[in-house]
């Protein structure tokens, strides 16, 4: 059976509220690693920082993402960046 437009406009509107908050929980989890990287007491250019976090998804996409029981295991250093890593792109 066919949805009626207005059902279908209240389910879009549900989901941009659902993508809304999903997007907030990101910006919050990624803001948190970064404060606690230090990034907030550096003056940055956003421009300048869009570039690294762009680099550092290609990284992590290139290497893989790591298993989620490797994930927050207080480990300082992201997976691919021990002795002998580069930190040049």
């Amino acid at each position: 059976m066919k949805k009626p437009s207005r059902q279908i406009r209240e389910e879009i509107a549900r989901l941009q509220d659902q993508l809304k908050a999903a997007e907030t929980r990101e910006a919050e989890r990624i803001g948190r690693v970064a404060l606690k990287a230090g990034l907030g007491d550096l003056e940055i250019d956003e421009g300048e920082l869009l570039t690294a976090f762009e680099e550092v998804k290609a990284r992590f996409r290139k290497a893989g993402a790591a298993p989620r029981s490797a994930r927050g295991s207080g480990s300082p250093e992201p997976p691919g960046a021990g002795p002998g890593a580069s930190s040049e792109a």
